[in-house]
């Protein structure tokens, strides 16, 4: 079972704020897509899955216009986030 930061048990269904994203994930995205990462930052999201490693995945959506939405994963270890 992944833990937060503070030593706090993370599950699926949990909210987290994002703390910290790698730069290697973003090194070579194009800016549009680091943008909408870089907006992940900070955001509460919730955990969906839990991977093998004990890593935390969020995702966020964006309302792109005339019907069209775009979405972004991201996988957290315990440095990069924090149970809410």
């Amino acid at each position: 079972m992944p833990v937060d930061i503070n030593g706090n048990t993370v599950k699926v269904g949990s909210k987290v704020r994002v703390l910290h994203i790698d730069p290697k994930i973003t090194e070579y995205l194009p800016e549009e897509e680091v943008t909408d990462l870089d907006s992940m930052l900070n955001e509460v999201l919730e955990v969906y899955e839990i991977d093998e490693y004990d890593c935390a995945w969020v995702e966020k959506w964006w309302d792109r216009g005339d019907g069209q939405t775009e979405s972004h994963s991201l996988s957290l270890s315990s440095a990069e986030m924090e149970l809410v």
